[in-house]
């Protein structure tokens, strides 16, 4: 048993890591099982995450000119079928609609599993000139993949997420729009959920089915296994050519638009559980908590305490700050391990000793800090906890990260510290397949990316001794 832990329902994460984690989604009230088998009931905890993950997210799209749109989520077969590989790449996780009430469709509708074919059919109908482009669309709906093993947030049979889909008038800028997003995607999950990530190209086993080229932020989890963040696509013409979407060029001809696609999903939040949470619960960066502030009153039934709290959460309320004052009549050692459990980034104490002194006590989630400060002084030193929090969670995570990268030189080499150490595993990498085989198959590793900062750690292949090409992250991902 870890020494400072308090609520008894979660399983040490050193003892049984998966069944730690299922008990935060749960005991933290964020999902709860659907009866439909594979589903999950997103918890209005858990909505009230995504909704702030959403707020941020959407604002920073619409910085770069993106605007929201929604596509239905049935499409016809024939629709989906235009482009090949995106369909073979699905086929297995699509749900199908053969009813309609009572009776037979003429075609089978598929329930989205990803909406390019909806963009591009949308696109052939409303795209004529150069001058409407870019078309930088997004879309923030759910979509169903039929998993067959499932996982709150990491793997799920219908899931939350925002896709991103633009069409341009060159390659060129398309392809600047993929940089963006990844970029994009990069400072949210530092800056915001406090992960540090590796920036990287997918290799072309690893890229979505019909991209030219896949990005994408890996992370890193405390059990030291990988998590991939986002991905961000560079279509070229290809969808544009296959649906048929054309638009009159300066020149007065007829082209074809070139295509981006990038998306984030609810697994972000699983993302913030594996990689701040501890054995007391949940641990949230501030951005996306909430309830950032949890006011405590110590000893409430003594004259004035109640007030002198309510006080404080209007105070930190009209500075900003999502407060929320706990006036309940459960104990005092309850009310701290429910909210630890929650995560709650910040907690108040105030007790008749505080009130006669003039301060507060201010408790850090992440590490426990208690500081005591005056009562003029809680607006500023409120904040000051809350960039604490989020910079500590961020410093930690990425000490994590470096500390289980490794380099290795072979095969062997690479299975034997995977085994010994978990996490990203560094080699030179020929580009060819069979190598990469070679290393899911002798040390269970899949390629995670080739970083967008390469290093030159060798002159051949770890896996086959031939002239290297690129350096690879590999690493057991989730």
């Amino acid at each position: 048993m870890a020494k400072d832990k308090k609520v008894e329902q979660i399983t040490d994460m050193e003892v049984d890591f998966a069944q730690w984690y299922t008990d935060i989604c749960r005991k933290a009230e964020l999902v709860e099982y659907a009866s439909v088998k594979g589903f999950t009931i997103l918890r209005p905890y858990g909505y009230a995450i995504w909704e702030n993950m959403q707020r941020i997210m959407d604002g920073e799209f619409k910085k770069t000119g993106h605007v929201n749109v929604a596509m239905p989520v049935l499409i016809p077969e024939s629709l989906l079928k235009k482009e090949g590989e995106l369909v073979n790449g699905f086929a297995p996780e699509v749900a199908w609609v053969t009813m309609g009430g009572s009776e037979q469709l003429e075609e089978r509708l598929a329930f989205r599993p990803t909406s390019e074919t909806m963009f591009c059919d949308h696109w052939s109908r409303v795209l004529h000139s150069y001058r409407e482009l870019p078309m930088l669309y997004n879309q923030w709906c759910s979509v169903i993949r039929w998993e067959k093993t499932t996982r709150p947030f990491l793997r799920s049979r219908e899931f939350w997420w925002q896709e991103g889909h633009t069409i341009h008038e060159t390659a060129e800028e398309a392809k600047a729009e993929t940089e963006q997003q990844l970029n994009t995607y990069a400072d949210f999950f530092e800056k915001v959920l406090a992960i540090p990530v590796v920036r990287g190209r997918k290799t072309d086993k690893e890229k979505f089915a019909g991209a030219e080229a896949t990005y994408t932020v890996e992370c890193m989890m405390k059990d030291h296994k990988a998590l991939q963040g986002a991905t961000s696509h560079y279509f070229g013409d290809k969808f544009s050519r296959a649906y048929d979407v054309t638009f009159t060029g300066r020149d007065n001809k007829l082209q074809y638009p070139f295509q981006t696609s990038w998306g984030s999903t609810t697994r972000m939040i699983g993302a913030v559980i594996m990689a701040h949470g501890d054995n007391n619960g949940l641990v949230l960066p501030p951005p996306i908590a909430p309830i950032q502030v949890i006011v405590l009153p110590v000893a409430m039934h003594k004259p004035g305490v109640l007030e002198a709290a309510d006080a404080l959460r209007e105070r930190m309320e009209k500075a900003g700050l999502r407060v929320k004052l706990d006036d309940s009549d459960n104990s005092m050692g309850w009310k701290c391990a429910q909210y630890e459990m929650k995560g709650v980034p910040l907690r108040v104490e105030i007790g008749p000793r505080d009130i006669e002194a003039g301060q507060c006590v201010l408790v850090r989630r992440n590490d426990g800090e208690k500081t005591v400060v005056k009562l003029e002084e809680l607006e500023e030193a409120a904040k000051a906890q809350l960039e604490a929090v989020q910079q500590g969670l961020f410093e930690k995570a990425k000490a994590n990260m470096e500390e289980h990268t490794y380099v290795a030189q072979s095969v062997e080499e690479a299975r034997e510290l995977q085994e010994r150490n978990g996490g990203f595993i560094k080699t030179m990498w020929c580009g060819d397949l069979a190598c990469e085989l070679k290393m899911k198959e002798q040390a269970g590793m899949s390629s995670r990316c080739m970083p967008l900062k390469q290093e030159k750690l060798g002159e051949v292949c770890a896996c086959c001794g031939k002239p290297a090409k690129a350096m690879v992250y590999w690493g057991v991902a989730y």
